[in-house]
């Protein structure tokens, strides 16, 4: 083990992860990345994101030499969810935890030390493989949104998110939805003299748990989740309102497919509420992953594949595992991070040439 941790990866990522980086606040590991990379001889490029955070906030592009255009792209996230909490190695050295060590700065680090190494080899040139680092992916994805004004094309995005060391072969389309319901406010001891909104959004509710929702071979099951009710003001008072927020991760239809099948099953209760839809949908994606010698599956989780814009092959992998990302659990063996090195050097190559 004590070899592993003197894999070049390990340092860099450690730089990366002992700085706080949640969204809206990428800056301070924009600077490391930038500092980093052209000491390594990278030409770095900083596209400012516009946003509503009080914070100057940069995308990271970066490549070899002067050719900006190039065939590849390794590409990930740099900000991470609240709460912060530091960078630690425990289990005898064996395993990192902290906020942002498998999602997605191991990505990052190692897609980093990948392109040095194959830099170092000979075994690529300028013009081959760029890097490009975004922020806001958690939220909005504002930062791969802006990416496209940045006016480049490639023939294949190799995206990090954790993918537990395998090649998803897609991953599920998003639809957010709020439903609302507006009723009358009474005296609780009168129910008679008011309308609950609560009982309102509780009709449409159910009508959407009844759902038979649709599913495919390559992408699974949709899932509903309702993941927010607000209502009422107090429980002597008869409700005026209420809503609830619903997300739905979208396979085996489209998402007009599926707004359909929504809309149907709230006329069937007199559609009581009213309805609107999240502005951030997606279709289910489909990703390249016919590569000798990696295991395949399918992710449920989102990602900013939809929101580059281009005709290029799209592959995703990461070490870690998207199950303790976004926890208190989040943790990533040495091992891994330093096997996604070779990974992403094999991805890379196996793209140049396809």
């Amino acid at each position: 083990m004590s070899n592993l941790l003197k894999h070049p990866v390990v340092d860099l990522h450690r730089q990366i992860c002992q700085v706080e980086s949640i969204t809206g606040n990428e800056r301070p590991v924009a600077e490391v990345l930038v500092s980093y990379l052209e000491q390594k001889g990278f030409t770095v490029e900083k596209q400012p994101v516009p946003s509503t955070y009080p914070d100057e906030r940069y995308n990271v592009l970066a490549y070899m030499g002067e050719t900006r255009d190039t065939k590849i792209c390794l590409s990930s996230h740099i900000d991470v969810v609240p709460p912060y909490w530091p960078y630690e190695l425990v289990k005898n050295n064996t395993e990192i935890r902290g906020r942002g060590v498998v999602d997605a700065k191991a990505c990052v680090a190692a897609q980093i030390v990948a392109a040095e190494e194959l830099w170092a080899a000979s075994l690529i040139k300028p013009g081959d493989i760029s890097l490009l680092f975004v922020v806001g992916e958690e939220t909005e994805g504002d930062g791969m949104i802006h990416a496209n004004k940045l006016g480049l094309s490639w023939d294949a995005v190799i995206f990090g998110e954790p993918t537990e060391g395998t090649l998803p072969k897609g991953h599920k389309g998003v639809l957010n939805m709020r439903l609302t319901a507006i009723g009358k406010a009474a005296h609780s001891g009168y129910p008679a003299l008011g309308e609950s909104a609560i009982d309102k959004l509780l009709s449409g509710l159910n009508e959407l748990r009844q759902l038979q929702l649709p599913s495919s071979g390559r992408f699974g099951e949709t899932t509903m989740n309702i993941g927010r009710i607000n209502g009422g003001v107090a429980p002597n008072v008869i409700s005026f309102s209420a809503e609830a927020e619903i997300m739905f991760r979208v396979a085996g239809t489209t998402i007009d497919g599926l707004k359909t099948m929504i809309e149907d099953a709230l006329n069937k209760c007199g559609n009581p509420c009213t309805f609107t839809y999240g502005p951030d949908a997606c279709e289910p994606v489909q990703i390249e992953c016919d590569v000798p010698g990696f295991d395949t599956m399918v992710v449920s989780y989102g990602t900013d594949i939809p929101n580059l814009n281009g005709n290029h092959k799209n592959y995703l992998y990461g070490p870690g595992s998207i199950h303790v990302a976004h926890t208190e659990e989040e943790s990533l063996k040495v091992a891994d991070l330093v096997t996604a090195v070779t990974a992403y050097r094999t991805l890379a190559l196996h793209a140049l040439k396809n």
